[in-house]
């Protein structure tokens, strides 16, 4: 029991409490040194061998939002308040933790309570700040009666299960009932708004109480992810969207997410029920579901790759046989099975695993080791978290917090508390690896290639093999890298090895290029060893080795790309290049990766972005060697992997500034939203034309429809223009910053208005000016590739309207032809073939008369000459459908039209397979003869002048 002392000041604690706070955490000791007066008071109030009511969190909440008054206090003095409390509590939970007085459940309850009561105090101070401007929002109901609209607040993840632990931030979900406006009234001096504004201003609202970090720091950290669509989407949803976004876009994923969701506090009885009508059979489904099992094997894939990408052992959470392990496995039970067992249709991790034991699908053993796991895990998350008030679940490097942390936790050493963490994590990884598992066995179609005798295919390979790649496989044999492994990665590289030598001889027999593939295995294999567990996955995916060899022979660009980064070599194991996702499905699956990072680990965020980018291409580049996709389909892939990447990094570039200065304010002399930014980025070259390439890079230029003048509403305030500007940067940062794992992507900003003299971003009135009355004519014919990709609707509408005006002015067709033909000439002498190269034949496939830049020139000219009297031309932004729509109009004629749509695509396959090759664009003209002939003969026929040589 602790002994509590009291004297005129409040609570005395002993010195062993006092040094037990100072062994666990930095953050509370440092707490109660700086305000100890207010820290005794407060302890006097609530001693630490006592439990709190929701009833005493409510009246705390009350006492510390109040003025000097007795008043509710402005918005300022609320915000410090609740950041006081805040730290108060943190520094009495910390203590009661620290000193093993407080349960498991009771703290994770007791942070839950004091969640949902600060959201609650946050919904109902901005719901009455904002009614004396707009009113109230109202809705028409089903009867035709005029009803006040109400917003649910969704708690989701550990805030939803009431799981909340020492620094968790909070999942939330926005949801209101229906379409329809406020009640304002200018009479009574206020104005009517529509009920999506007037929500999204209430979230936003709670959102600064509860997660702007001021000087007094913050009182929960909201996140906002999880609700449909993600990141840019509207922050409130109404419930008719909700139920077509379950009906026809819900994912296998967001039912593990909506697994968890609660209304926080009490809304009407008719508006609950509609919600939980949508989420329970969107989550749970009445048969057994075993088309779950597809969908969790994902989810599995995609923790195991990540477990293995990161190799990040400290990580208790996310590491192998860490608490998220134990949440798969439960969760995995409570979707497939809670349709049938309603008792497992609770949202507390302790209290599912609890009843899938009673039900018997765990067994009592595996029960028993999983809880005692994750207690142990969610005590060693607090007590990470409470070094140093830190949302983190990383083991401590710090030699003198390791030795504390072990204290804290009750062990007499940091050795004594990590077997202690292995111990539980081998428990909680076995059932793991039993989930869903699907392990391949070698295709046994050839009885000549079954791996029976290791040795005699060894002998058999040794035989096929080039003197020069016998001696290459012994060096790398006895090389000191293999000699160094450790005992488990040498095990684990002689499993592999068999797969490996049957996997060469298959395709030997097959196309014998066992010569050309092995140099490029053994890089690939000097890359993997000591990060053994790709040499795993090689091992029990046999069949998917057997692909991969054909990949390393056919592309040296592959086989780098691999050897580079190791992590990329899961999507050819998995095979995923049997399937190209289409748009939709790259955005979900780049979503379901950047939930699992922190809103502020820009590390990991950046990360994610590449390694995303990469695994998609490589699928792409994979489909392109084995000759599944045509040319269009490859590049359509490419571009939508690259929007993707693009609105996800302006989402979450957004957020980021937003955090840092508040909203700008939009044209329209309101605030900005999430999904309406007030900002687009739009691509030209290959990325607007939809033709990019493996190393593409991306031509970019960005807009806003931001109040350059107008300060954005943050603490910290900047101008709209500052606000565009840091934006803009950000956003090329993510891009384009060099980090262990490449870029995302190499940007270009030169054709942006003034190229690089010109601002960054420019607002779309200064991009029209711009374009109207001091763009060049190349500007104009590269504008013909532009496209909106991403951002503002507004913006982007705006940006195609500009677009298809500047592109229909009037203009004669001698005066296009001069400026494209002059343009043609000055690109080809700085960038075509020397004299020489075509005195020995050669021909650049791009830059060279006959090439590719003489067909995209042509349908410049075409968009440019005769947009003024046919407008659908400025339709398209791709070579092919602005020849279609050329022929359609009779323009030109549809077989001309046909034969440069022909040659365009056979000269843009072949780059692509020379992009693969790593062989140069400068090809022998003897092979290309006709093409170029024929584009050569169109260009003469159309510009009525000859193609230079």
């Amino acid at each position: 029991m602790l002994s509590t002392v009291f004297n005129d000041k409040g609570y005395q604690p002993t010195s062993e409490q006092l040094e037990a706070l100072q062994t666990a955490s930095e953050f509370a000791y440092q707490v109660w040194r700086s305000r100890t007066g207010a820290c005794q008071t407060f302890l006097r109030s609530y001693p630490l061998n006592s439990t709190l009511t929701r009833q005493q969190i409510d009246d705390l909440i009350q006492d510390y939002t109040l003025d000097e008054n007795y008043q509710l206090a402005n918005e300022v003095k609320v915000m410090s308040g609740l950041r006081h409390l805040r730290m108060l509590l943190m520094m009495r939970w910390v203590w009661q933790d620290a000193l093993a007085v407080i349960e498991l459940e009771q703290l994770t309850d007791e942070l839950s309570e004091f969640a949902d009561g600060c959201i609650l105090f946050a919904k109902e101070y901005t719901y009455q700040q904002l009614i004396t401007q707009y009113g109230q929002p109202t809705f028409i109901n089903e009867k035709g009666n005029v009803q006040i609209d109400d917003m649910a607040i969704m708690a989701m993840g550990k805030l939803g299960a009431h799981e909340l632990n020492l620094s968790s931030d909070i999942d939330l979900i926005f949801i209101h009932q229906a379409r329809g406006e406020t009640d304002g009234d200018k009479e009574k001096g206020t104005r009517s708004i529509d009920n999506k504004r007037f929500m999204t201003r209430l979230g936003q609202g709670i959102i600064k109480l509860l997660d702007n970090n001021t000087a007094d720091g913050f009182v929960f950290r909201v996140d906002m992810r999880l609700r449909p669509w993600g990141d840019g989407s509207d922050l409130a949803i109404h419930l008719s969207a909700l139920q077509k976004y379950f009906a026809q876009h819900g994912r296998a994923w967001e039912r593990f997410a909506w697994l968890k969701a609660r209304v926080v506090g009490q809304i009407a009885p008719p508006f609950y029920d509609e919600i939980q009508a949508l989420i329970k059979p969107f989550v749970f489904r009445y048969y057994v579901d075993y088309s779950a099992f597809s969908a969790l094997r994902e989810m599995k894939s995609l923790i195991q790759n990540q477990v293995a990408q990161r190799e990040d052992l400290d990580n208790i959470k996310l590491g192998a046989g860490g608490i998220r392990d134990i949440e798969f496995i439960v969760q995995a039970f409570q979707l497939i099975y809670g349709g049938r067992h309603p008792q497992l249709q609770v949202k507390s991790c302790l209290d599912a695993m609890q009843a899938l034991c009673e039900l018997e699908y765990l067994e009592q053993t595996t029960y028993q080791e999983l809880q005692a796991a994750y207690r142990f895990l969610r005590r060693l998350e607090h007590g990470i978290q409470a070094i140093n008030d830190q949302q983190t679940q990383r083991l401590p490097h710090d030699a003198h917090w390791q030795h504390n942390l072990a204290i804290t936790l009750g062990f007499e050493n940091w050795e004594g508390l990590l077997n202690t963490l292995n111990h539980h994590r081998y428990n909680v990884n076995v059932p793991f690896e039993r989930m869903v598992t699907e392990r391949q066995v070698p295709a046994q179609d050839d009885n000549e290639l079954e791996p029976v005798n290791i040795d005699e295919q060894v002998t058999h390979l040794n035989q096929i093999l080039t003197e020069e790649n016998r001696a290459q496989l012994q060096d790398f044999w006895q090389s000191k890298m293999v000699a160094n492994l450790s005992d488990e990665a040498r095990e684990r590289l002689d499993e592999a090895y068999p797969v490996i030598v049957h996997a060469l001889l298959a395709h030997q027999e097959q196309q014998q290029l066992a010569n050309v593939a092995l140099p490029r295995l053994i890089t690939l294999l000097e890359a993997i060893c000591r990060r053994s567990i790709y040499l795993v996955m090689i091992a029990e995916n046999p069949n998917a080795t057997v692909e991969l060899i054909p990949m390393l022979s056919a592309s040296p660009w592959i086989a780098k790309e691999l050897a580079r980064y190791p992590v990329l070599l899961d999507t050819f194991l998995q095979q995923r290049y049997r399937h190209l996702p289409d748009k939709p499905e790259l955005r979900d699956i780049l979503r379901q990766q950047l939930l699992r990072v922190e809103p502020n680990d820009e590390e990991e965020l950046l990360s994610v972005l590449r390694l995303f980018k990469k695994n998609q291409v490589l699928a792409v580049a994979a489909s392109d060697v084995l000759a599944e996709r045509p040319i269009m389909k490859v590049s359509d892939s490419l571009t939508y992997i690259a929007a993707v990447v693009l609105e996800a990094a302006l989402e979450r570039a957004f957020a980021e500034i937003v955090k840092r200065y508040g909203y700008p304010i939009g044209q329209d002399g309101d605030p900005v939203t999430e999904a309406d930014c007030g900002f687009a980025i739009i691509g030209y070259g290959k990325l607007g034309g939809l033709e990019l390439s493996y190393s593409s890079d991306l031509d970019l230029v960005f807009l806003h429809k931001i109040k350059e003048q107008g300060m954005t509403t943050g603490e910290v305030s900047v101008s709209g223009m500052k606000f565009a500007a840091r934006l803009a940067q950000k956003l090329m940062t993510y891009l384009n910053t060099q980090t262990r794992d490449g870029r995302a992507y190499e940007v270009d900003m030169r054709l942006r208005p003034s190229g690089n003299a010109g601002m960054m971003v420019v607002s779309c009135h200064a991009f029209e000016t711009y374009q109207l009355d001091k763009a060049w004519s190349w500007e104009h014919q590269a504008l013909v590739r532009a496209r909106a990709i991403c951002g503002d609707k507004r913006v982007t509408a705006r940006f195609c309207d500009i677009r298809r005006t500047v592109l229909a002015l009037p203009r004669t067709i001698e005066e296009v032809r001069i400026e494209v033909t002059s343009m043609r000439i000055k690109m080809q002498k700085h960038l075509g073939t020397s004299q020489w190269q075509q005195q020995a034949g050669k021909f650049h496939l791009k830059q060279d008369a006959g090439g590719i830049v003489d067909i995209e020139f042509l349908a410049q000219f075409a968009v440019l000459a005769y947009s003024h009297e046919h407008p659908t031309l400025t339709k398209w932004s791709d070579n092919v459908r602005i020849f279609e729509e050329v022929a359609t109009l009779g323009i030109w004629e549809a077989e001309v039209c046909q034969d440069l749509t022909d040659a365009y695509l056979r000269i843009r396959a072949a780059t692509h397979q020379l992009a693969l090759s790593e062989q140069s664009l400068l090809v022998d003209e003897s092979l290309w003869k006709e093409t170029r002939a024929l584009v050569q003969a169109q260009w003469q026929h159309l510009m009525g002048v000859e193609s230079t040589e």
